[in-house]
């Protein structure tokens, strides 16, 4: 099973000691966010840095101020298609203490849908870990994936 970044330990770091493609990698996502990059394509050529490495860090390097600033998280979930099993995963949400803002679900083909849910995990008791463990032991959970994070 593969595990999500929530799995790993998270450092604070200094900008002047990371690598030159994190930083445009940083650089890069704010010019998409603020609209000064229409694509990846064209954010990554007005930094100089190539997609490989952009896709490798985009989902590991974050500004300081994104993180603290509102957790908000979003998940996706592959789940059985059986009666009552998005009500179950909402209530599990709910009990940890999340803010359910968004949610989104494909039309179920064999035997099986997407749900992708947006979170704000401000208010929650329990660390975004637990959570995650939570949802997975969910006998109708085939997969839980975290899509992104920040505000």
């Amino acid at each position: 099973m593969r595990k999500d970044r929530f799995d790993k330990k998270f450092y604070l770091v200094r900008e002047d000691v990371l690598p030159e493609a994190m930083k445009k990698t940083l650089d890069a996502k704010e010019m998409i966010e603020r609209g000064k990059a229409e694509s990846v394509w064209d954010a990554v050529q007005k930094v100089d840095l190539s997609r490989s490495a952009f896709y490798k860090y985009r989902d590991t390097v974050f500004p300081f101020h994104t993180v603290v600033k509102e957790r908000l998280i979003t998940l996706f979930f592959h789940l059985e298609d059986r009666s009552g099993t998005l009500s179950h995963l909402l209530g599990v949400v709910a009990s940890s203490g999340c803010n359910v803002l968004t949610i989104h679900q494909t039309i179920p083909l064999q035997g099986r849908a997407n749900v992708t849910l947006s979170l704000n995990v401000t208010e929650m008791g329990i660390e975004i870990e637990e959570l995650l463990a939570r949802l997975r032991k969910l006998e109708f959970v085939e997969k839980v994936e975290v899509l992104g994070t920040g505000a």
